[in-house]
């Protein structure tokens, strides 16, 4: 299995979270990485974090901001030479009925999960393209796979993702480059608390599920084996991840589960 050391790695809204926990394992790995969110204070602090003997460079980027990814691209190519890993995990989640949420909100809900990561892709991918290798993963959510309620334009998001993902990767794969979906289930991180509401507004609270979800610590763990393994998809999780299947195989009954489930 591929090693991740001396090898770049790029991840998006990596000052918290997610971000930060899959930072923390590629900094053991002693990959160098390239830390990027719209928070420099708390960049800082994630790059205080990591251990390793890798470089850890913070990198400033706003999602709704393509106008500004050519500079940022360039930048992040000046501090090595290549983007090995790209990882796209920027994003924003959503807890409000979807006959109550505003217009402008599901925009940006798209802005950010969807069209600024697959703008930043593209414009990476060259690179990628003109080395034969490359790695491009994106972090997408079980929801990416199958609707829940007072998440209708996330989830949506997340299932544009799988498409334009699913495709590029059959574009890519003669050039040497991987593309690897990872749909995480409750991850006990601040995502619920700065969901979107119908009016645009944080939610401001923890989920119940979310607060009994995996530690970001195990997401690391689990996240890191299956980059390592370029895995096509991979879901991470406790129980929830057995919705993909349920779905799948036995829609009806999946209705059923979903409709009797506090849902928050």
């Amino acid at each position: 299995m591929a090693g991740f050391e001396n090898k770049w790695i790029w991840i998006t809204g990596a000052s918290s979270g997610l971000g930060r926990a899959m930072a923390l394992v590629f900094s053991k790995e002693n990959a160098n990485l390239i830390l990027s969110s719209r928070n420099v204070d708390k960049l800082e602090d994630v790059r205080n974090e990591c251990t390793g003997t890798g470089r850890k460079e913070i990198l400033t980027l706003d999602l709704q901001s393509e106008s500004e990814f050519p500079e940022k691209v360039d930048q992040a190519l000046s501090f090595g030479g290549a983007i090995d890993i790209l990882i796209n995990n920027g994003g924003i989640s959503q807890r409000a009925q979807a006959v109550n949420t505003q217009p402008e909100v599901a925009r940006k809900l798209f802005e950010v999960n969807f069209f600024g990561t697959i703008e930043l892709t593209r414009q990476v991918l060259p690179s990628m393209i003109d080395r034969n290798r490359g790695h491009i993963v994106v972090i997408s959510s079980v929801v990416g796979k199958f609707g829940s309620p007072l998440r209708s334009t996330y989830s949506a998001s997340k299932h544009a993702l799988h498409g334009y993902f699913d495709s590029l990767r059959f574009e890519v794969q003669d050039n040497g480059i991987d593309v690897s979906i990872i749909c995480p289930g409750f991850i006990q991180t601040e995502v619920s608390r700065n969901a979107l509401t119908a009016n645009g507004n944080p939610q401001g609270k923890m989920d119940n599920k979310t607060s009994k979800g995996l530690t970001p610590e195990e997401f690391g763990s689990k996240v890191l084996n299956a980059i390592r393994k370029r895995k096509k998809e991979a879901y991470i999780g406790k129980y929830e991840v057995l919705g993909v299947h349920v779905k799948r195989f036995l829609p009806n009954l999946f209705h059923k589960i979903i409709s009797r489930s506090e849902v928050t």
